[in-house]
């Protein structure tokens, strides 16, 4: 059988089983697999180089499937060839009876690609549209990075191609001429309810990849020997120079599809996650055995299918040792001075932390979006030995966090750091890579109300409340989907970097501009989950973090003057063990004031479910951001504004008591 008849009559097959397993389910996206089946088919049994039976072999070639609707196919293929599935220590080989478990709740076939599920072909969940490419990037860009010979295949549909995200990811793909990454557009017309746009039709997405600096291939996505080819001058790179010098171009293939190919009663509008059933069912899987006739007969003899092996050559080993302690590290990089001042900001920690870290195991990366001199994540960027693990991602944080969850998907801890609050227009990326299962370290900077003269376009102040979310759930491992971790000086910035480094799954740290005093030291041992007393009362308990520990200092003092014993506990981990603080609280007669620069819903809140759960009586009151801030000059003028003044804290704290200040 020729190439193409082989091709065909294969894309035909899986077609078949598309239909029959998402009939069973009663749920899925049978037309867009279709309109995917020559262009995946050429790929898992033809052009990439990988091993079914060792889905995750180190060098092997990746599949990204963005347009995750589309995964029936690729469920049907790995069925087809016996891919291994399952949890670590339990893989078997992958079976049509495993395929007709589609969307079962106890089935690793989930309705989207989700490695942790027990997929392992899959290097991260996609589904939420416009994030596989980035995720692509970033398997490409450690591949290059390690010296690995290996390709990045994403499949992106024509309808999500409108979301900014792949554009941000095109200029990232250009800007590190990752030309082992091939976005693969699936033009077959169709969004969900409606046509696409002009605007996402081959012809203009070729002309915008082409502006971008893309070497754009328009093919017949259901023509085997054009689909063969555009690989080929993929894997080929037919655009770069002879020593494979900076005239490189990304290939971007665009291929022209029809959803629902090879039955036309169920093409066109209106068959968008909708399997066919009962006699449509019949209709649908005789117009593709009619294709098979058609386009199988006639073609001469050739070339049939074969599967390659990568090559087999290893992946470089990670070198981890002992990272210097905050002290030696102050001295080693030439703040001996400011040590001695007493004084650090916590973003400036946690830049001398990664540094630290970046020397100590290989594995560590870098990426920030344009903020680096503001995080300081340029300690390492500017470490010659550290700068081929820097990733400047420039504005375009939702490409930035997916390009993480594909590096942690290659086996390296990402540290992403920005600007606290340009986190939020990421939080769909950031769910995403927990449900990936990623190895995610997020440093947000400038959290809270300190930036006060920016103004609260510059303030993260509802980030702890949606990171908490997050904090109450558990992941595949059963460990908490993240820990907010808000260190309050310097020390506790750069322990808790290190924890963050050797912890296997997602933490976000707020770090704060303000320069601030020591309040631990080289003694003090910071953990996932704890918290810190910084002064033992009786009659109230104040509970904070972050900057925030600084002005609740203020207040003790105050309230010290009036009589009033409070205890005051650096809440610096959320979770938190909630027997330990409840235990305190009691000693302080129930009373307990909650105080932070953020918008509600975080720690207050977090205390405050601790406490319902106990059952027993407590009094608690939370401090937080209640109005919309505006900018102010200095740090006092916007804690007065928003009622989070040291004074104003000694006032509610003493009210509880029922003393007056």
């Amino acid at each position: 059988m020729s190439f193409e008849a082989a091709v065909h009559a294969k894309a035909i097959q899986l077609d078949q089983l598309v239909l029959d397993i998402t009939a069973e389910s009663g749920s899925g996206h049978p037309t867009s697999s279709m309109s995917i089946g020559h262009l995946s088919t050429v790929l898992m049994y033809h052009t990439m180089r990988w091993m079914p039976d060792d889905p995750q072999y180190p060098t092997s070639d990746r599949f990204v499937l963005s347009e995750g609707h589309a995964v029936p196919f690729l469920y049907a293929a790995c069925a087809d060839l016996g891919v291994m599935i399952g949890k670590e220590g339990a893989l078997r080989p992958m079976t049509v009876a495993d395929a007709k478990n589609l969307r079962k709740a106890e089935s690793e076939i989930d309705g989207h690609p989700n490695p942790m599920e027990g997929f392992p072909f899959f290097d991260a969940a996609t589904g939420s549209l416009g994030q596989g490419l980035s995720v692509a990037a970033g398997l490409g860009l450690a591949a290059k990075r390690d010296g690995i010979d290996k390709h990045i295949w994403c499949i992106i549909g024509d309808g999500e191609s409108r979301e900014g995200q792949i554009w941000e990811a095109i200029d990232f793909l250009v800007d590190f001429r990752l030309t082992n990454v091939v976005p693969i557009f699936n033009c077959n017309q169709y969004g969900q309810s409606d046509k696409v746009s002009q605007q996402q039709s081959a012809e203009v997405l070729a002309k915008k990849l082409e502006a971008a600096g893309l070497l754009a291939l328009v093919i017949d996505g259901h023509d085997p020997k054009a689909i063969r080819d555009a690989f080929e001058r993929a894997m080929n790179n037919p655009s770069a120079g002879a020593k494979g010098d900076a005239g490189d171009k990304v290939t971007a293939i665009v291929a022209r599809t029809v959803k629902g190919w090879g039955a036309p009663s169920l093409q066109g509008g209106g068959w968008h996650g909708k399997p066919a059933a009962g006699d449509k069912l019949k209709q649908a899987k005789d117009e593709l055995n009619s294709q098979r006739m058609s386009l199988t007969s006639t073609l001469v003899s050739g070339d049939s299918l074969r599967i390659f092996p990568p090559e087999e050559t290893q992946a470089p080993a990670a070198v981890v040792k002992d990272a210097m302690t905050f002290t030696q590290a102050m001295k080693a990089y030439d703040f001996a001075t400011v040590f001695a001042s007493g004084k650090f900001a916590t973003r400036k920690a946690y830049g001398l932390a990664l540094r630290s870290l970046g020397h100590a195991n290989s594995s560590v990366w870098a990426l920030d979006a344009d903020v680096k001199n503001s995080t300081f994540a340029e300690w390492f960027a500017n470490d010659r030995e550290l700068a081929p693990r820097y990733v400047e991602c420039r504005i375009a944080e939702q490409n930035m966090v997916s390009v993480a969850a594909g590096l942690s998907a290659a086996g390296k801890i990402p540290f992403v750091s920005t600007f606290a609050k340009f986190f939020a227009r990421a939080y769909d990326q950031i769910e995403l890579a927990m449900n990936s299962g990623a190895n995610l370290k997020l440093v947000g900077s400038h959290a809270g109300i300190t930036p006060a003269p920016d103004g609260p376009s510059q303030m993260a102040l509802p980030d702890v409340a949606w990171f908490r979310s997050l904090a109450s759930v558990r992941d595949h491992r059963g460990n908490p989907g993240f820990y907010i971790l808000q260190p309050s000086d310097a020390y506790a910035a750069y322990a808790l970097t290190q924890v963050m480094a050797e912890y296997q799954g997602c933490c976000y740290m707020r770090t704060f501009r303000p320069e601030v005093e020591f309040l631990y030291s080289e003694k003090t041992v910071f953990n996932l989950g704890k918290f810190e007393v910084l002064n033992d009362g009786r009659d109230l308990m104040i509970v904070s973090a972050g900057f925030m520990v600084h002005e609740c200092n203020k207040a003790i003092a105050l309230l010290d003057k009036q009589g009033i014993d409070a205890t005051l506990v650096d809440l610096y981990s959320i979770p938190f063990d909630a027997d330990a603080l409840l235990d305190l609280a009691n000693k302080n007669g129930g009373n307990i004031l909650t105080v932070e620069d953020n918008y509600g819903g975080g720690l207050g809140s977090a205390v405050a479910d601790a406490c319902a759960e106990a059952g027993d009586a407590f009094t608690i009151e939370q401090m937080f951001v209640r109005r919309i801030p505006k900018s102010a000059r200095t740090e006092d003028d916007i804690l007065k504004m928003c009622g989070l003044h040291h004074t104003q804290i000694a006032q509610r704290a003493a009210k509880i008591v029922g003393v007056g200040v």
